[in-house]
């Protein structure tokens, strides 16, 4: 049986959970959720708990039985918590603007680039040099704030570039002079 799998999914008051067929819906506070998944496995409510098991062991099954449980869980914590994730930006006149909803970013290229949110996600810009991303679904937010990272990924020999928060870039030694 699957470790993560067979743990309980808690519910909270404020959220409500439907299962019908093959599509999961989680709605809360914060907004509403849906997703689609294998027909493998079982999903049940006892109460205030949700249950995900399978009926097989095969491998396939083993597989997916985990990753739904993992799926219904983010989508129960994103609509009553929320996600985010933080940016730090560095470098000599690297900086970050809101611009409406989006963010305009100096990033030493010529032309400042742009990032649109698309529907579900929203910037904040506390100070110049971060960049608050959040959002309601862990996977769609993750991926903006990829998205921003990868317009300038950390350069090893300077530091210089966007970084998460909490990421440690390893530096390199430049050249040696004989």
């Amino acid at each position: 049986m699957s470790r993560v799998g067979k743990m309980p999914i808690d519910v909270p008051g404020s959220a409500t959970v439907v299962v019908d067929g093959g599509v999961v819906r989680v709605k809360g506070p914060k907004g509403q959720l849906e997703q689609t998944i294998s027909d493998r496995v079982r999903i049940t409510q006892d109460g205030a708990q949700l249950l995900v098991t399978r009926d097989t062991d095969e491998p396939y099954d083993r597989s997916v039985h985990g990753l739904t449980r993992t799926l219904i869980y983010n989508m129960v914590r994103g609509v009553t918590e929320g996600y985010e994730k933080t940016l730090e930006i560095q470098g000599v006149g690297y900086r970050a603007a809101l611009k409406g909803s989006s963010i305009e970013l100096q990033l030493g290229y010529s032309n400042p680039r742009t990032v649109e949110p698309p529907s579900g996600i929203d910037f904040e810009v506390p100070v110049p040099t971060r960049i608050i991303v959040r959002g309601i679904d862990k996977q769609l937010v993750g991926q903006v704030a990829a998205d921003i990272r990868s317009l300038r990924k950390p350069d090893p020999y300077k530091g210089k570039g966007i970084r998460y928060r909490d990421e440690h870039v390893r530096r390199k030694v430049g050249k040696a002079i004989k």
